[in-house]
């Protein structure tokens, strides 16, 4: 009954997100970055990616560990709730000294750079408690309720920019301003938030317990590091294109990086809500001891169709998007054609990685992401200065297959999982099916959205045809109890 009931809120949370953020993608920040210019956008995206690098101290895993936990004893969300959020504002002091003090040493103590860093690591501590406090949701398979809490802070912030895009109240488009909408949005979307998680409750009291900090820390150290290091390797890019560009070039190719990333982040939303909710499923399943395949499988078939569908035709609309989102201006879209490719490797780390989460095997799990930040590192040092924002895209591309396969061998080995032959066969006939459709498809007609639409038609007719998605597995998968 729990998959059924999994299926179906995956759903709600599927449509609420896919109908709220692609909006603030797609319209609100390419608007804002057109009204600021690439520089001073690229300044923003440096420092945002670089105080993310940093939210190891802020969350330092409690998050994944609270949705294991309480997922398997849900009985001590009344017992820890309390103790946890003492803990998490402690943590949120450390994260705020912690940046403050190594991003003025090393952006050389520049004012403006500081007085944004100071307002970002803010959104960072709102954004990383609504993450806490809807794990304490998730955990309780409160799914529907997690669903409207995970696109609040987007509907609050696309209210507030949009005022200041038509420059009501004489508001203008600017990065500071930019950003304190995010800290509106994030800040009531989190007081929200903990008003829900308090409804269930019932009694809270704020304290700090050395004992139990020192005994949660302990136990959720793994996760930190696991954390911490799948952080470097994603969200290192930014900081790298400009220490390794001189001057305003590094700032401008990392605002041209931005707008290719930013449809890779929103896609990889996708993914990642396919996570959050598989996490504490996983983790139940593994505790009660029940069969994972049929899961393990479904999710693979249900997050790589889509996900292959938006890589593969991403390589031939990447300069039709780029013209109509941007008005006109493509510079870039050769970036996102390749980046968005990281959608399909992502989304195996999204499954395969939230398996081995849930089991506790992290040992195996910390080795592969040092691995990674070794060679997106080496990459990047080898590709940025001769390609500039191009070789990050590339290095990108090349770490993420690297640690997404390297999950799926992890998980083949410590579950015995079956090679399905049959789903091995399907997907690579998907991939090719999907490059003849794409390639057919382009100038079917002399309007690019019509041959867009035509060949999203067709792809999904594919994934049937080729068997990546089988309605009866789906239907008996539902049935089951």
């Amino acid at each position: 009954m729990q998959k059924k009931k999994f299926i179906f809120d995956l759903a709600i949370l599927l449509i609420l997100n896919l109908l709220i953020k692609p909006f603030w993608v797609i319209i609100i920040e390419p608007k804002v970055q057109d009204h600021v210019g690439n520089i001073s956008f690229g300044e923003y995206s440096v420092l945002f990616n670089f105080s993310f690098l940093l939210t190891t101290f802020l969350d330092f895993g409690l998050t994944q560990f609270n949705n294991r936990n309480i997922a398997q004893n849900s009985q001590l969300l009344n017992k820890h709730f309390s103790k946890m959020m003492g803990l998490k504002f402690g943590l949120g002091f450390l994260f705020m000294l912690v940046t403050m003090v190594v991003g003025s040493l090393i952006f050389n103590f520049d004012f403006r750079y500081i007085k944004l860093l100071f307002i970002l690591s803010i959104n960072h501590f709102f954004i990383n408690m609504i993450f806490f406090l809807r794990s304490n949701l998730l955990a309780l398979h409160i799914f529907r309720l997690d669903s409207i809490i995970s696109v609040l802070d987007r509907i609050i912030m696309i209210a507030l920019v949009g005022v200041m895009l038509l420059g009501w109240f004489g508001l203008e488009p600017s990065i500071m301003n930019f950003v304190y909408a995010q800290t509106i949005g994030y800040g009531l979307t989190a007081l929200i938030a903990f008003a829900a998680v308090l409804s269930k409750t019932h009694t809270f009291k704020m304290h700090w317990d050395k004992k139990f900090n020192m005994l949660i820390l302990k136990k959720s150290a793994p996760y930190a590091i696991l954390v911490l290091l799948m952080t470097f390797y994603n969200r290192l890019d930014s900081v790298m294109i400009e220490r390794l560009l001189p001057g305003d070039l590094g700032k401008e190719q990392c605002g041209i990086y931005a707008k290719s990333f930013r449809f890779l982040d929103a896609a990889n939303m996708i993914g990642y809500l396919f996570s959050v909710q598989l996490l504490p499923l996983f983790s139940r399943m593994l505790k009660n001891k029940e069969n994972i395949e049929n899961v393990v499988k479904l999710s693979f078939t249900l997050l790589m169709t889509p996900a292959l569908i938006v890589s593969v035709s991403t390589i031939f609309y990447a300069d039709h998007f780029f013209e109509k989102i941007y008005t006109g201006n493509t510079e870039g879209y050769q970036i996102f054609a390749v980046l968005m490719n990281c959608f399909t490797a992502m989304s195996l780390t999204y499954i395969f990685g939230a398996l081995l989460t849930a089991s506790g095997k992290l040992k195996q799990y910390n080795y592969m992401a040092v691995g990674g930040i070794i060679l997106n590192v080496i990459l990047n040092l080898i590709l940025i200065p001769k390609y500039h924002a191009m070789g990050s895209a590339i290095s990108s591309v090349c770490t993420q297959f690297a640690m997404g396969l390297a999950q799926v061998w992890l998980c083949w080995r410590f579950f015995n999982l079956r090679v399905n032959k049959r789903l091995i066969l399907a997907l690579f006939l998907f991939i090719i099916g999907l490059v003849l459709v794409n390639y057919f498809t382009l100038n079917f007609t002399k309007q690019w959205m019509i041959n867009f639409v035509i060949m999203l038609i067709f792809s999904g007719l594919l994934a049937f045809v080729t068997g990546m998605i089988n309605p009866k597995s789906v239907v008996r998968f539902l049935k089951y109890k």
